[in-house]
């Protein structure tokens, strides 16, 4: 199976220099002309369907994707075929990445909703990196902050009941929308709750149960997937986390 999408559509596309999550995904300072020479690089394809994968485990490690548009879910699959979900990739958010010393990408992406990506050809960007020390340690920093998310979560899993575990979800997200420009209380939950069920190692009945409770205790108020935080600070306590706290790692993270 390909792990790239398809081929780039020719015509008017936007540009690092023009798109409004250019200071989100790669955050640097570089001149003009280097913008130039990394959009160069680029590639924009046509926009991936709900379902569809962007990359298979067990392929070859050829491009990073950043998110431009919807959102994905990377997973593994145990020995049974079934999913073991690791993350959920919003809108600015590069993809890919924990490929690049294996060879192969160790989980399958697939698209949550329709999706759209700017695929980084792996060869190109190590070139352009060589000759781009901005690029290459933006490329390390978000190689830690993937490795720290990782580790949180494994602490989240070890440590927290269900009322905790889904708390942190919620604030995880908001947080990842409040980088984006959008608002921190108010969101939609690209992913289901069978999906959240699995990344949080929760029954899905668990998972209903404890929206109903966050609900009826007016913590959240929930519109379809629309989700709306009506006491976040109920919901940081449940969490276990302070709001300066949680601000300031998702900060050092971006």
């Amino acid at each position: 199976m390909k792990t790239s999408v398809n081929a780039p559509m020719r015509g008017a596309q936007p540009h690092c220099q023009t798109c409004s999550l250019n200071a989100l995904c790669l955050p640097l300072s570089l001149t003009e002309s280097d913008m130039e020479r990394l959009d160069d690089i680029i590639r924009r394809g046509r926009p991936i369907q709900k379902g569809q994968l962007l990359f298979q485990q067990g392929t070859e490690f050829q491009s990073v994707f950043a998110v431009r548009t919807g959102a994905l879910k990377t997973y593994t699959l145990a020995s049974n075929g079934e999913e073991q979900i690791t993350g959920f990739h919003l809108a600015s958010e590069l993809i890919g990445l924990s490929g690049y010393n294996a060879g192969t990408y160790p989980l399958t992406a697939k698209a949550l909703e329709t999706t759209t990506v700017c695929e980084i050809p792996l060869q190109q960007l190590e070139q352009l990196a060589d000759e781009l020390p901005d690029l290459r340690r933006q490329l390390m920093t978000t190689m830690g902050t993937e490795i720290r998310h990782d580790q949180n979560m494994m602490l989240l899993l070890s440590k927290k009941n269900a009322e905790e575990r889904v708390a942190s979800f919620l604030l995880d997200i908001s947080q990842r929308y409040q980088r984006r420009g959008f608002s921190a209380t108010h969101f939609r939950l690209p992913m289901s709750r069978v999906d959240i069920s699995n990344y949080l190692g929760l029954a899905v009945e668990t998972i209903s149960r404890v929206f109903t409770r966050f609900q009826k205790n007016e913590l959240i108020e929930t519109q379809g997937k629309e989700i709306i935080l009506k006491d976040s600070d109920t919901l940081y306590d449940l969490a276990g986390l302070t709001r300066a706290n949680d601000e300031c790692l998702h900060q050092a993270e971006s």
